[in-house]
């Protein structure tokens, strides 16, 4: 009863750690787990932070201050007979002060300065998840290859093997020479070369994919055989181009960054303009009886006024000032420009590396047939004496260097659109939901 029983659990266990993770699975990990998008989150948190420290210059500043001292006072009168005199008592003293702004231009600007750096913290933020997307695709994208490259240098040692094994009964019997054996072999040799680099850079990958979503996954889905990509939508570069111009976020980034800057300008011009606040206080100044006068006294005071401040002359870092913001202004328009164009370049990149990928692969889908059909051409040969062993291992060899290659056309292809899509600042985890529908 025991062996069922323990066959049975390991059949249970064999199962669960042969389910195989999926993109979407790893991402959602990578979000939860990626040290870099951590940094980001905190990032974006602190710079929403700034809004509310831009509006705080706008509101009333309530301030209270108090103090308590010992006084102990002794007088001496110059005078024939009088007599010193020596006091103690105490005195308290607390006041509120409120000072409301009612015109200070450099405080709205560092407001409205406030409400641009939070939405930039989100646009980094954005960013930032674009950014985990492409790298925990790519990820992910590589180790499929790896383990593409394990399974196409596998199939190839044991086709190798096979011809090497008819080889050498060719020669046993007379019908070959050892030459046929001698190139077989290696070619064997060689496949188990390529079959240990393709073993060791799947755990390189692997550890790559784990530093990123913090999980050694065993088994990941892959791309169906019969995927079927499809052009990219619209089917227009230059479309793609002017959405990247326009809706990147890293233009976007820069375009905020020009409207700071220039706030910025309007903030130390500012500094010649005079300020108006309105000040209110109430206080009450206390002193304790003294043992001296017989007497102590409270009295209460309240103000109310407008403070007016009008600037003259600081020395001239006032001008200083505006001509580094109007200076800076310039350097936030050329990084806006700059922005433009790189985001356009690779849109263009992007966008050229979807459609010749899609070619690629057509292309090779058709190379796998025809290569498919050369292998077996030249093993029928091979059998009847037409054809010689190395003309059969060359047909191996380029049918299982085809599927290499059409694999890493279609994952270079996926990763080419995801990049696209970030270059025009459209890239969200939908297109991570688009892409997992099309693993196994």
């Amino acid at each position: 009863m025991k062996k069922p029983l323990v066959l049975l659990i390991s059949t249970l266990l064999g199962a669960t750690s042969a389910q195989a993770s999926d993109l979407l699975t790893v991402y959602r990990e990578a979000v939860a787990y990626d040290a870099q998008f951590a940094g980001a989150r905190a990032s974006f948190a602190a710079g929403r932070e700034k809004q509310a420290q831009g509006l705080s210059v706008l509101l009333p500043t309530i301030g209270l201050s108090a103090n308590t001292t010992w006084n102990d006072e002794d007088s001496r009168i110059r005078a024939t007979g009088a007599a010193n005199v020596s006091t103690q008592h105490n005195t308290n003293y607390w006041t509120v002060k409120l000072s409301q702004p009612v015109f200070n231009w450099q405080n709205f600007m560092q407001y409205r300065q406030g409400e641009l750096a939070a939405a930039q913290a989100s646009v980094q933020f954005g960013v930032a998840r674009q950014d985990l997307i492409v790298r925990v695709a790519q990820a992910y994208f590589d180790a499929l290859l790896t383990e593409e490259a394990v399974a196409t240098t596998g199939a190839q040692k044991t086709a190798i093997a096979e011809q090497l094994e008819s080889a050498k009964r060719n020669f046993e019997v007379g019908t070959a020479t050892i030459t046929d054996t001698h190139e077989a072999q290696a070619r064997y040799d060689l496949a188990t070369a390529q079959e240990l680099a393709a073993r060791n850079d799947v755990l390189v990958k692997r550890q790559v994919l784990r530093s990123v979503a913090g999980k050694e996954y065993a088994n990941l889905k892959g791309l169906r055989s019969s995927l079927k990509l499809s052009r990219p939508q619209p089917d227009d570069i230059g479309k793609w181009v002017e959405s990247a111009e326009q809706g990147g976020l890293t233009v976007q980034l820069g375009q905020l960054g020009l409207e700071i800057a220039g706030k910025e300008v309007d903030k130390q011009r500012a500094g010649h303009y005079p300020t108006l606040d309105l000040v209110a206080t109430r206080g009450r100044n206390s002193d304790t009886y003294s043992s001296t006068y017989a007497s102590g006294y409270d009295r209460d005071s309240t103000t109310i006024g407008l403070q007016l401040a009008i600037p003259i002359f600081a020395g001239g870092a006032v001008a200083s000032k505006d001509r580094e913001a109007v200076a800076l202004r310039e350097k936030a328009l050329a990084d806006l420009e700059n922005a433009r164009r790189q985001s356009a370049l690779a849109a263009r990149q992007a966008y050229l590396g979807v459609t010749s990928g899609l070619a690629q692969v057509n292309a090779y889908e058709a190379a796998l047939v025809s290569s498919q059909s050369a292998l077996e051409s030249n093993k029928l040969g091979y059998e009847v004496g037409v054809r010689i062993n190395i003309d059969v291992l060359n047909a191996q060899t380029q049918l299982f260097d085809t599927k290499q290659k059409l694999a890493s056309a279609r994952l270079t292809t996926l990763a080419n659109l995801l990049k696209l899509k970030s270059a025009a600042g459209t890239l969200s985890e939908e297109d991570v939901a688009a892409i997992n529908a099309l693993l196994e």
